[in-house]
Order: C-alpha cells, then sequence, then structure tokens
C-alpha cells in the first residue's frame, strides 16, 4: 500500500486562513493559544489539571457513566470512564452532527485523529492521561445537514418534518429507509457486518442521539474513545452561571464581535466570520423545537413561537430546568470546556475558523481556550485506480487541481501540436512596443489607436487558443473521458472525496480492516494531506 502526503498549502483545496494557521502566521498568532505540538499540550495539560473543578469532574463520570449503561461493555472505554476520575486525567476532544451513517467520510478522521493524538500524548507524558472524546452535537435542530448520506452514486434520505433538537429524534420512520439501504448493501461478509451495525445501533435504539452513540462506540469502542451527549441536566447546572450571563450581559456578543474586528484589522481586511454572533447565543428547547432566545426591553422571547418571560422568570426556568436551555454554535464551545478537562479540539476548517472567534471571550470567561488542530484529511483509492493514474501520467499534486483545470493541463500535454501561444504573444509585444516609440515620436494622436489595435490582436490570439483547446479536447475524446472518470472517483462533484462519500462504500471492500488502515497511515500532528492506496 502506498501512502504520499502532499502540504495542504498545495492542494488548493483549503483556504487561505488554515494555510496561515498552520504555517504559524504571525498576524494570526494572537487569536489562538498555541500551534499545537507534544510540548505545548502537555503545558496546556497541567495548567487545565490544576484548574478544572473537582465537582465537574465528578459530575462528568457519573453522567457519562448513565450514558452507557444501555451499551455492550468494551474494557477500553471503562478504564478510560475511571481514568477521568482522577485530577491528572485530560482529555482531547472532536464534535460531529448526528449525521445518518455518520455522514461524511472525513467523521472517521476527526475521530481517528483524536485517539491518536491521545496515544502520542500518553507514551510522551508520564505524569497526565488523556483520552478522546467525541462530543455529539445532539441538539442541533438542522435537520437537513444530517437526514441523508451518499453511498454508490445514490442519496440515501430520511423523509420527515423534524422539529426540535435531532438528538431526540424517534427513528420508527427510518426503518424503511434502512430497509431500501441494507438491499443496495447486498450479503457479502463485508455487508452482513455494516448490517450488524445497523443492528445494534438504529435498529435497536430510540432515538437518533442513542443510535449515533452505538454506532461509534461499535465502531471506536476498542480504541477507547468516549462518547458524550451533553443534552443532559446534571451537566448543564455546571454551565448555569454562564448562560445566566449571557442571558443578562450578552458578553459574547460583544467579545466576538470585537474579535472578528481585530482578525480584520490585526490579521486580514478580508476576514470573513464563520458564525456571526447573535445578541443571545441560547436556544430554548420543547418538545415542538429549539426556539432562538431573544430579549426586547426586559422581555424575553421564544422566536417562532408565542411564549414570552419576564427577566426573573426566565432565570427561575434557567435554575430549575437547566436541561431546557441550549447553547448554540458560538457558545457550544464555552459549555464543552467548562464541563470536560480538555486541552485540545480537533476540527475541520469552519470549525477552526469559528473557534479563532472566540479566544477573547474565553477570557472574559476565566475558561482555558484550547489547543485548536486541524484534523486529518485524506483520500482513498484503489491500487486499480492508481495505476489508471499513474498510466496517464498524473503526479499526486496534478489531480488536486480541479476538473477543468486538470484537463486543459494534460491535453497540452499529450497533444501533437503547441498548444501555447504565449509565445507569439511575447513577440506581438516587442513589435508593438516599438510601433508604440515610433507613434510617440511622430504623432501621439495614434497611441489610442495603437493600443486598441495591440488589445484586439491579443483577444484574438486568446480566442484561437480556447479554440485549439477545444479541437483537441474533442480529438482526444477518449483520454478526456478516461480522466474525467477518474477524476470524479477521487473528486466527487470536483470536491474532496472525504466531504462526499460515506465510509459504507470502503467498509464493502475493506471490512473491518478499514479502521486499522487509517489508523495506521494518519498521523494528527504531519500537518499535511494523506493519500492512501490500499
Amino acid at each position: 500500500m502506498d501512502t504520499a502526503f502532499l502540504p495542504y498549502s498545495e492542494t488548493g483545496r483549503f483556504s487561505k486562513l488554515i494555510s496561515d494557521y498552520l504555517e504559524e502566521n504571525q498576524k494570526l498568532q494572537a487569536f489562538y493559544t498555541a500551534a499545537p505540538t507534544i510540548k505545548t499540550l502537555k503545558k496546556q495539560a497541567q495548567s487545565k489539571a490544576a484548574d478544572f473543578s473537582k465537582t465537574h469532574r465528578q459530575t462528568l463520570v457519573k453522567v457519562l457513566r448513565q450514558q452507557y449503561t444501555e451499551l455492550p461493555e468494551k474494557e477500553a472505554v471503562l478504564h478510560a470512564i475511571a481514568q477521568l476520575e482522577k485530577p491528572t486525567t485530560l482529555t482531547v476532544t472532536t464534535g460531529h452532527q448526528l449525521c445518518l451513517m455518520t455522514g461524511p467520510l472525513y467523521f472517521l478522521y476527526k475521530i481517528i485523529s483524536t485517539i491518536k493524538l491521545c496515544e502520542a500524548l500518553n507514551a510522551a507524558d508520564t505524569e497526565q492521561h488523556y483520552v478522546p472524546i467525541y462530543w455529539m452535537a445532539s441538539e442541533d435542530h438542522d435537520f437537513d445537514e444530517v437526514r441523508s448520506f451518499r453511498f454508490q452514486e445514490k442519496k440515501i434520505q430520511w423523509n420527515k418534518t423534524a422539529e426540535g433538537a435531532v438528538g431526540r429524534m424517534r427513528l420508527d420512520d427510518l426503518q424503511p429507509i434502512l430497509d431500501v439501504f441494507e438491499q443496495h448493501l447486498g450479503n457479502s461478509p463485508n455487508a452482513l457486518a455494516l448490517k450488524k451495525i445497523i443492528a445494534l445501533s438504529y435498529r435497536s435504539q430510540n432515538n437518533l442521539a442513542a443510535a449515533t452513540r452505538a454506532l461509534v462506540h461499535e465502531l471506536f469502542g476498542e480504541y477507547g474513545l468516549v462518547i458524550i451527549d451533553a443534552d443532559d441536566k446534571d451537566l448543564k447546572k455546571a454551565f448555569i452561571p454562564y448562560m445566566k450571563q449571557e442571558l443578562l450581559q450578552q458578553t459574547a456578543f460583544k467579545e466576538v464581535n470585537q474579535q472578528i474586528e481585530a482578525l480584520q484589522t490585526d490579521y486580514d481586511p478580508g476576514f470573513k466570520p464563520q458564525v456571526n454572533p447573535r445578541a443571545i447565543n441560547l436556544f430554548y428547547l420543547t418538545t415542538k423545537g429549539r426556539y432562538r432566545i431573544v430579549e426586547t426591553d426586559g422581555i424575553y422571547a421564544l422566536e417562532g413561537a408565542e411564549k414570552t418571560f419576564s427577566q426573573q422568570s426566565l432565570l427561575t426556568a434557567l435554575e430549575d430546568q437547566p436541561e431546557r436551555f441550549s447553547p448554540n454554535v458560538l457558545l457550544r464551545p464555552l459549555y464543552q470546556e467548562v464541563i470536560l478537562p480538555n486541552i485540545c479540539y480537533i476540527g475541520g476548517g469552519g470549525e477552526l475558523a469559528y473557534w479563532l472567534e472566540l479566544k477573547t471571550f474565553f477570557e472574559s470567561q476565566k475558561v482555558a481556550f484550547p489547543l485548536l488542530l486541524l484534523r486529518n484529511s485524506a483520500l482513498l483509492l484503489d491500487a486499480k485506480k492508481g495505476r489508471k493514474a499513474e498510466k496517464l501520467g498524473l503526479r499526486v499534486k496534478d489531480l488536486f487541481l480541479n476538473r477543468n483545470a486538470l484537463i486543459n493541463k494534460k491535453i497540452r500535454q499529450i497533444s501533437n501540436i503547441d498548444l501555447d501561444l504565449s509565445p507569439l504573444k511575447k513577440q506581438l509585444d516587442v513589435q508593438f512596443s516599438q510601433l508604440e516609440e515610433s507613434v510617440s515620436q511622430t504623432d501621439a494622436s495614434f497611441e489610442g489607436a495603437v493600443k486598441a489595435q495591440k488589445a484586439k490582436q491579443f483577444k484574438g490570439i486568446d480566442q484561437l487558443e480556447k479554440r485549439l483547446l477545444l479541437a483537441q479536447k474533442r480529438k482526444l475524446a477518449d483520454q478526456v473521458q478516461r480522466l474525467v472518470h477518474l477524476h470524479e472517483y477521487l473528486f466527487p462533484g470536483d470536491s474532496l472525496q472525504e466531504r462526499s462519500l460515506n465510509f459504507t462504500e470502503f467498509y464493502l471492500v475493506l471490512g473491518a480492516d478499514l479502521i486499522p488502515l487509517l489508523f495506521e497511515k494518519l498521523d494528527p500532528l504531519r500537518l499535511e494531506f494523506t493519500w492512501i492506496e490500499y
């Protein structure tokens, strides 16, 4: 099996912000704690261990044990939860939505990055212990983002009307969709293994959060991954003081907006925030929905519902029923860092972008801001497709070009005529420069006409070059078609494979070897894109 690596900045598939973060651009350094290395992570661990509340740790362990009572026991998970009782145990966390069948392939990369970083830290640090955490986004209410996944160029979609937190959704009407999906899987040994996983999760549990926990537990429990559902009354009790401040003082709105302005002033005037803060960054959960809390002249209302609260009645509700209050995307990171002894958050580029808006907000709350690590990104291809790429003379870096650019580059390489007319442009440029010099010495009124003629000639050459390239594409249609087919396999819809395909496609081929293969090839501290041929 061949493995290749490519710097993220050379893929052309990652934002300038993420490239600058990975390259430790000086202008960006004020917006995070430190670049993640074994040394800086150990330092963060010492600080967090000293400050983390003993009461919060006891609550965390109690809740985790409750949440695992209905799952098959796995020794590594039981050991990890027991370790969390100790004041020297820290966590590394990743989070993700409750996407059907885990959603895009990168979900696996997030989890594996988290587990492997803990393994590296445990090998390097004898004073602290590290536990990997998967934070389920069970309170999210954007059902459209979790309801479907792609399998063998088909979209498997759960059609229903959703209300409220997705984690609380029942699964009764999901069963017919699973029937159809299992028919597509077939009856190979690997397909039967996938059906067993489905039986243990979506067929056996009563809501989406429980099903997701069961599925991820089955895939990663043996590695000691601890799964947390923060939609819990006891956990939210610990967060009451922060939610109260959010309702009364709206600190997040002020601090995050100031940090966005600082990013635009000190880092990049073109910086566009990944998430814009709201005046109040809390929702209110009911059986009918998840409603944004808004305040006008001291009266609090639920947007989209008729219910209103006075300030005192809302604070009373917060004390009595904290489980009804739900942090939004900007307040959730603070909630996470309050209830977990966490030192590092591992996420994708979009996630890290909004975390970079939050450092001063964390400082205002006197909560340690975690180190931020970009999750591994990878591309999987079988050896047969790898040989096709070699026959087409394609390098790994070539394949990351967008499709049109790749086709144009390849056509120019294999064409039997020279399609590059830039030398002709250079000759014309010299000739027109000579003509402009002659005009300037005779009659300057002709300068406009010369420039117009020059522009016309260059435009004509550009059009001719495009027509020649198009003609060669028709002539070499077979090669173009093979290239398009290969590129679509590697970059579905001309986007990264990991953002589109589901792990089940690869599990059907590799079975139980898939996850060990990824564990072998991915390294969270190697900040490069990983190309894996199997």
